[in-house]
């Protein structure tokens, strides 16, 4: 009997991933000074252990000013990717596959923690050790009412970004990652960019598409140059703003054309976050439908499903995908590539090997850790023996 696509291994340059279960990167905020610590290396090797295939770390700072919070990893030093070390070759040790993903989280940066309210830091919040910094964007425009305005960049300033963003990609590679992802999504740096909701620039960094995608193809380019060849590189996007006048998926396709001639192996689909999360889904002609704010299963993988087709570039799918079936189903219908798992994981991190339970290809518990497999076979045979009774 073959494997069901999910848990079929896949080759993406000289990387082979076990399986197409990705742990879509998930911010913890539990970081001092941008330094990976034991928490990191137990949340993480937590889902190597369940059996993902790809285990991507959370939004990681290529600056400190890129952080979302005081919390956040950072990737600006030397010192930072020697604390991932540890946990690099502990997700490695158990059979999956390190991933890193580096970003700037631009007018969205300065902020607390999303249990804290996630609003933006304030002077008085010096006092407890989080004071605030002035953030950055292509236009002096606030996220949102209540928001900080925030520095408009000039082009010596993006100059330096795109060598910031190549430096942390370097620093990944020492670290001992196997793959790498930018972060080109959820209204930060990146997408702020791309989105003329946020991007009004008047110079070779604004106006047309053309322009506004300008900084996302000079970093693409410079991490490309940085990452070792052999290695793959993912990019992440939000495929639509949501929002009237926004970015929209068509654009998107032109994006994904131009990364992948730059050396971009898969685009991670996601959507939203230029004013906020995402409140809709893709209709059936891709354009985002409002659900008042109800996400509904898969809502985003239609996303990926038309990159993939007209870009013709491997593609990530995420956003409520909750079960073996409907990611396998996905992967059938050649929807995408991979699938992304985030809240679900985090709920359960041994969700890929009940995953592998629902669609009937480990009744034995092999694919289980060994030292956790035999455990789990005596438990079957004291339930059947007990029912028995």
């Amino acid at each position: 009997m073959s494997l069901p696509l999910l848990f079929t291994p896949t080759t993406l340059r000289s990387v082979t991933l076990p399986n197409r279960i990705v742990l879509s990167p998930l911010c913890m905020y539990s970081a001092k000074d941008g330094l990976a610590n034991a928490f990191h290396l137990s949340h993480l090797t937590a889902f190597a252990r369940g059996r993902v295939g790809l285990v991507f770390t959370e939004a990681t700072a290529v600056a400190p000013e890129g952080r979302i919070s005081h919390g956040c990893c950072g990737l600006w030093n030397d010192a930072q990717a020697d604390a991932y070390r540890p946990v690099v070759e502990a997700i490695e040790a158990m059979g999956a596959v390190p991933a890193i993903q580096i970003a700037h989280a631009g007018r969205k940066a300065s902020a607390h923690p999303p249990w804290e309210g996630g609003l933006p830091l304030a002077a008085s919040d010096a006092a407890d050790g989080q004071a605030p910094w002035r953030t950055v964007a292509p236009s002096a425009i606030p996220v949102g009412e209540g928001w900080p305005e925030p520095r408009a960049m000039t082009e010596q300033d993006i100059a330096g970004m795109v060598q910031k963003f190549a430096d942390a990609t370097r620093r990944a590679a020492a670290a001992g990652f196997k793959v790498l992802e930018i972060h080109g999504a959820h209204g930060y740096l990146i997408q702020s960019f791309l989105s003329p909701l946020a991007n009004q620039r008047n110079d070779a960094y604004g106006g047309d598409l053309a322009g506004r995608m300008r900084f996302a193809l000079e970093v693409a380019k410079a991490v490309r140059a940085a990452w070792p060849q052999d290695l793959p590189l993912f990019f992440r996007i939000s495929a639509v703003d949501g929002r009237p006048g926004g970015w929209e998926l068509d654009d998107s396709v032109v994006l994904a054309r131009e990364l992948k001639a730059l050396g971009v192996d898969v685009i991670d689909c996601s959507a939203g976050g230029i004013l906020g999360a995402p409140a809709f889904r893709a209709g059936d002609d891709g354009k985002p439908l409002r659900t008042g704010g109800e996400r509904p299963p898969g809502f985003q993988v239609p996303y990926a499903e038309r990159v993939r087709r007209d870009a013709d570039v491997a593609t990530m799918a995420v956003g409520v995908i909750t079960t073996g079936p409907q990611a396998e189903d996905i992967l059938q219908t050649g929807k995408a590539d991979l699938i992304a798992i985030g809240r679900e994981l985090m709920y359960n991190p041994f969700w890929p090997l009940h995953a592998a339970e629902a669609l009937g290809c480990d009744a034995d518990r092999k694919m289980w850790p060994s030292n956790y497999g035999w455990a789990i076979r005596r438990r079957t045979d004291i339930r059947a023996a007990n029912a028995a009774e």
